[in-house]
């Protein structure tokens, strides 16, 4: 077993993370931030959990952006090849469950 705290996780820069499980192709990761990601796709399926703060999750359907704001407890299912882009809204603590050789 191991045990971590999210609530006390920090990082030296924006989007550090430590990694919580590895199962194979799958990670996951407890990330820290305080500025936005960058407009990417992934290479599969991801899990996107706020749990601390607050993260407007920018992204495009159809060619339009859209955004949408998740609160502590709030997440997105985000399926392969979605464009999207995090930006939070001060620090954030996330939770994100994702294949390891997406960006």
């Amino acid at each position: 077993m191991k045990a971590f705290s999210a609530k006390a996780f920090t990082a030296d820069r924006a989007w550090g993370s430590s990694l919580l499980g590895d199962f194979g192709d799958v990670a996951v990761r407890l990330h820290w931030t305080d500025q936005p990601y960058r407009w990417h796709r992934n290479t599969g399926r991801e899990v996107f959990a706020v749990l601390e703060g607050v993260v407007d999750m920018h992204y495009r359907e159809d060619g339009v952006e859209q955004v949408v704001r998740l609160h502590a407890g709030d997440g997105v299912s985000v399926e392969d090849g979605d464009e999207h882009v995090a930006h939070p809204v001060g620090a954030a603590r996330i939770l994100v469950v994702e294949r390891k050789d997406s960006e």
